[in-house]
C-alpha cells in the first residue's frame, strides 16, 4: 500500500482562514494579529480579558524512551485533539515549534503526521511567526553586548576566563561548538574562546516559555547569569542594561501562536526547547490560554517521560501552580520490541519474547508516572505490522498495573482513528481523580534533588560527580541558589545516561560532568554522560531532500 507523505497531505488540506479557528473558541478577529492566512498571534489584551475565566482540564502527552522505530507522540497529541473535538468537547491542543536544526538534520519537523496534523505544515517547520529568530537575536544582542562590555574598559571587572553566556543558532552546526572570536586587530575586541548552543538549548527560549507576561519576562531577563566578575561574583544581564532591548526584540515572541489541525481543531503552537538539554515543554502562556478556553487542553512534553514529563510535572507545574489531570503514556509494539533487543529490520515481524523483555520499558514510565499521583492512560500507536497477540499482551499488561489502555489510528484515519482513546482519556477525567504531588520538595539541597531523579526516574544506584561539577554545586548552594528545581541534560534514548542501555537498566550510576544555573529560567542545569548543546548533522541530513519546485511549493519535507 503506498501512503502519501506528510507534506503531500498537509498540502492537500483545505485550511480554515485562521479568523474562523479563532471563531469556534468566540475570539473575535479584533484579538488576534495576523501572519498572513492562516497564522495568528494572540492579542496581549485578549489574554488578559480571559485570564479569570475558569480553567478546564489538562491532559499531558508523554511516551517511552525513542527508538528508531518512532513512537509518534505529537502525532497522537494532535489526533487526541482531533477525536475529542469530534465527540462534542471544545478542545485546544498546546505544542512547542520545531526547531529548524531537527528539520535539516535526522529527526524532521514536529507538527505531527499522516492525518494528525497541525498545518500549516512548511510555516510551522521553517520560519513560523519568527519566534525564534527573535530569540535567537535577543540572546546574540546579550552576547554582543557583554563582549563589547568588556572591550570599552570593563567597568564590572568580568573576568574573561569565567564568561558563561553562549551565543546561539537555530541549526544543528557541530564546527561552532568551541571557537575562538575576537581575531584580528585591537579593534575587533578581545581575543577569547566562545562556544554556540542551538536556539532551543539557550536560557532565553526557557524564560519566554516560563514567563507569565511581560513585566516577568523582563524580570527573568534581567537574572540571566553571563559571567563572574574577578572576586567570583556573578554578573547578570540587568548589570549589562540588556534587559529592555532584549525585551524589544522578543516582545512579539511572547504571544501565543494559534493555527489549527487538518480536522480545524484550535492548536496554539507556541516555543521549543529541547527535552534533553532543556525543560522540553510549550510556553506556559499558551498552555494558560488554552485552559481559559476550552473544556480540555492536550499538551505534550518532550522526549520519553524521564525527561519532558518529569520537567513538565517537577518544572512547569512548581512554577506555574498547573496540576494534570490525566496522562497520556504513548507507546508502540516495535519500540518495545526494539527495547528488548530486535534490530530495526526485524520489528515488522511478531515476537512475542522480545515485547515481553522490552516491555519493562513502558513499566517503568507508568510507574515513574504514578509517582505523581495522576492516573495514566497507555495508548498504543498503530502500525500495520502490530499483530492481535501482540496488542492483547500490552493491554493485559496494563490493566494488570490499574492503567487505561487504548489504541491509537490517528496516524492513517486522523481524528477518527482516536475516539477510541479519547473515550479513555474522557472516562478517565471523569472517573479518576488526580491528586498531584511534586517529585522533591525546593528545601532540598541540588545534590539531593538530583539524587532523588536519578534513583526514583531513572532507576539509578546513585550518582557520581567530576570534580568541577561538585565543586559548581557548592557555589551555587552558597550563591543562593539550592532552592532552585533541578533541569536534567540526559541523552533521550535511554533511561540512563549511556544511550546503549535500553529496556530499564539497572546497577548503574548517573555522571554529572557539569552543572550551572540558568536563573532567569528558573532552574539549574546538571549535564550528564555525553549530552551536547549544540547538535551535529548527520552524514546525510534531512536537507539533501527538501526542495522547492517551480511552481513555488516546498518538497521533502516530513
Amino acid at each position: 500500500m503506498a501512503f502519501k507523505s506528510d507534506i503531500e497531505i498537509a498540502r492537500e488540506a483545505e485550511l480554515w482562514p485562521i479568523k474562523e479557528v479563532a471563531a469556534k473558541l468566540d475570539i473575535s478577529e479584533d484579538d488576534i494579529e495576523l501572519y498572513g492566512k492562516y497564522k495568528a498571534k494572540i492579542s496581549e489584551e485578549y489574554l488578559q480579558k480571559i485570564s479569570k475565566n475558569k480553567k478546564g482540564k489538562l491532559v499531558l502527552v508523554t511516551a517511552i524512551n525513542p527508538t528508531p522505530a518512532g513512537e509518534g507522540k505529537t502525532t497522537t497529541s494532535v489526533g487526541l485533539g482531533d477525536a475529542l473535538s469530534r465527540l462534542g468537547h471544545k478542545t485546544i491542543i498546546a505544542l512547542r515549534e520545531p526547531s529548524l536544526g531537527p528539520c535539516f538534520g535526522i529527526k524532521g519537523g514536529a507538527a505531527g503526521g499522516g492525518y494528525a496534523q497541525v498545518v500549516p505544515m512548511e510555516d510551522i517547520n521553517l520560519h513560523f511567526t519568527g519566534d525564534f529568530h527573535a530569540i535567537t537575536s535577543a540572546n546574540n544582542l546579550l552576547a554582543a553586548l557583554l563582549d563589547n562590555h568588556i572591550h570599552q574598559g570593563n567597568e564590572l571587572g568580568i573576568d574573561t576566563r569565567q564568561i558563561v553566556w553562549k551565543r546561539a543558532e537555530d541549526m544543528n552546526d557541530r564546527a561552532l561548538r568551541n571557537i575562538v572570536v575576537g581575531l584580528g586587530s585591537k579593534m575587533d575586541g578581545f581575543v577569547r574562546e566562545d562556544h554556540f548552543v542551538i536556539t532551543v538549548a539557550s536560557e532565553i527560549m526557557a524564560i519566554l516559555c516560563l514567563a507569565k507576561d511581560l513585566k516577568d519576562l523582563k524580570e527573568r531577563l534581567s537574572r540571566i547569569v553571563v559571567a563572574y566578575n574577578y572576586a567570583g561574583e556573578p554578573v547578570t544581564a540587568g548589570d549589562l542594561n540588556a534587559v529592555g532591548a532584549m525585551a524589544a526584540l522578543l516582545k512579539d515572541a511572547l504571544k501565543p501562536n494559534l493555527v489549527q489541525t487538518l480536522e480545524h481543531t484550535p492548536c496554539f503552537v507556541h516555543g521549543g526547547p529541547f527535552a534533553n538539554i532543556a525543560h522540553g515543554c510549550n510556553s506556559i502562556r499558551a498552555t494558560n490560554a488554552a485552559l481559559h478556553l476550552a473544556d480540555i487542553t492536550v499538551t505534550e512534553a518532550g522526549f520519553g517521560a524521564d525527561l519532558g514529563a518529569e520537567k513538565f510535572l517537577d518544572i512547569k507545574c512548581r512554577m506555574n501552580g498547573l496540576a494534570p489531570d490525566a496522562i497520556v503514556l504513548v507507546a508502540t509494539i516495535r519500540a518495545l520490541k526494539y527495547n528488548g533487543g530486535i534490530p530495526k529490520d526485524q520489528l515488522s515481524e511478531e515476537n512475542l519474547d522480545a515485547l515481553k523483555k522490552g516491555i519493562v520499558n513502558l513499566e517503568k514510565h507508568i510507574e515513574n508516572l504514578k509517582q505523581y499521583n495522576v492516573p495514566v492512560v497507555v495508548t498504543l500507536n498503530s502500525f500495520l505490522s502490530d499483530t492481535k497477540e501482540e496488542i492483547e499482551f500490552v493491554r493485559n499488561f496494563c490493566k494488570e498495573r490499574d492503567c487505561a489502555f487504548a489504541m491509537s489510528e490517528v496516524w492513517e484515519k486522523g481524528g477518527a482513528g482516536g475516539e477510541e482513546l479519547a473515550k479513555a482519556v474522557v472516562d478517565t477525567l471523569e472517573n479518576k481523580k488526580s491528586n498531584f504531588k511534586l517529585l522533591y520538595e525546593d528545601d532540598l539541597s541540588l545534590e539531593d534533588k538530583i539524587m532523588t531523579i536519578a534513583q526514583k526516574i531513572y532507576g539509578a544506584d546513585g550518582v557520581s560527580y567530576l570534580p568541577a561539577a561538585k565543586k559548581q554545586l557548592k557555589k551555587l548552594e552558597d550563591m543562593g541558589y539550592g532552592k532552585l528545581p533541578i533541569c536534567m541534560a540526559k541523552t533521550q534514548y535511554s533511561l540512563s545516561d549511556d544511550p546503549t542501555l535500553l529496556g530499564r537498566p539497572t546497577g548503574f550510576n548517573i555522571t554529572v560532568r557539569d552543572v550551572y544555573v540558568s536563573a532567569g529560567a528558573g532552574f539549574v542545569v546538571a549535564l550528564t554522560g555525553n549530552i551536547m548543546t549544540m547538535p551535529g548533522l548527520p552524514k546525510k541530513p534531512a536537507a539533501f531532500g527538501i526542495d522547492v519546485d517551480d511552481d513555488g511549493n516546498i518538497v521533502g519535507l516530513f
